[in-house]
């Protein structure tokens, strides 16, 4: 579905399932290696390559399917043609819809396409495709640090398998049996929850400026968030009810899809959907994270709002949590830290060869860089 198909890939942790009925009945919907899917509403950039591992996967209503078969055209060449910012402006003023934007297999197949000899299409696809694969590593080794240190809260913090738990007994308490020595605390004993506010839209100098500007809409898929889609000016930060969030301030997404987190990679501001958690002394931010995520679900279940869900700050209020000892917290704290670091380097790695194959897929689409002429 359009929801899937992020920054030019297929998110697989996403995907609905269906069963080998709905397979059999759809079969002529199914996806071949090579095919090309697009988000038929909203974003209408939003495409992704069909790999080798969703082979069979189905195109959902929502996305329209490009099969190129025996062509002319590389699939991968295509690909990335079509993530030209003048393509996806075609497409867009192409779009049909008075509410919202749509695509149709029409506008597509007027789509201009210009292209070289097959053996430049697949040399210059193979050398954005290095750049994409060196980025789902770093994904990959992301995924894998970040269950990592779910793991360890888990063990430590729910399954009480901390370091000396063995001398330790477990007494009970309004949250079941917790370890001699640990509290049960609400959770703005421990935290601050702080708000957001957007600068009026309609003076123009309050945006576009380098001061992130964090929304629901920017909630990473993974712990942090380096990037957003609004940026605000100087003039706009004091003109909004957002303080300049220093790095590893955790964001929560507090209406409409809530409880959405994200530890700030830099300094940021944010909106009025969203809070900013800051923990109080002796609550490290790496803790305070693991802790959150971990209260997510009951978070969801104790929202308010008539119209959508909405977290208010009663709900942290009201939110009951176990605080271990300052001693266990700071013993975690040096354990997971350089778990999240290398979180954040592989993530700047990703971002520095996005920012590098996003300025070598003009040079290369257009011939000004001749190929050829480059190493293998």
């Amino acid at each position: 579905m359009p929801k899937d198909i992020v920054a030019g890939q297929i998110n697989p942790n996403t995907v609905a399932r269906v069963s080998q009925e709905h397979v059999n009945r759809l079969s002529r919907h199914k996806l071949a290696v090579g095919d090309i899917v697009f988000a038929r509403r909203g974003d209408l950039g939003r495409q992704a390559l069909i790999k080798p591992n969703q082979n069979g996967w189905l195109c959902g209503t929502g996305c329209l399917r490009i099969s190129l078969g025996e062509t002319l055209v590389y699939p991968s060449f295509l690909h990335y043609y079509l993530q030209q910012n003048e393509i996806v402006g075609w497409i867009t003023n192409q779009a049909v819809g008075a509410t919202m934007p749509n695509l149709n297999t029409a506008i597509l197949r007027k789509l201009p396409i210009r292209y070289p000899p097959l053996p430049i299409q697949k040399r210059i696809a193979d050398i954005l495709s290095a750049y994409d694969d060196l980025i789902e590593n770093n994904q990959k080794r992301i995924q894998i640090l970040e269950e990592m240190a779910r793991a360890l809260y888990r063990e430590w913090f729910v399954h009480f398998r901390y370091p000396g738990h063995e001398n330790i007994p477990l007494v009970p308490s309004p949250l079941g049996d917790i370890p001699r020595g640990w509290e049960v605390r609400t959770f703005t004993d421990i935290a601050d929850v702080l708000s957001g506010g957007t600068p009026k839209r309609n003076i123009p100098e309050y945006w576009d400026g380098d001061i992130p500007f964090f929304t629901p809409r920017d909630a990473p898929a993974s712990f942090f968030v380096e990037l957003t889609e609004k940026y605000i000016s100087e003039l706009g930060l004091p003109k909004c009810a957002s303080k300049l969030y220093p790095p590893n301030t955790i964001f929560i997404t507090a209406r409409g899809t809530v409880g959405k987190l994200a530890l700030t990679a830099k300094p940021m501001a944010m909106n009025q959907s969203c809070y900013a958690l800051q923990g109080k002394i002796g609550i490290p931010q790496f803790f305070l994270f693991l802790l959150t995520l971990n209260q997510v679900a009951y978070l969801k279940t104790n929202t308010g709002g008539a119209t959508f869900d909405t977290i208010i700050v009663d709900t942290f209020r009201r939110m009951s949590i176990i605080k271990p000892p300052d001693k266990i917290i700071a013993e975690f704290t040096r354990v997971i830290t350089a778990i999240f670091e290398q979180i954040k380097i592989s993530q700047q790695k990703i971002q520095n060869l996005r920012q590098t194959r996003d300025l070598l897929l003009p040079r290369l689409l257009s011939g000004q860089l001749d190929v050829e002429k480059l190493p293998s």
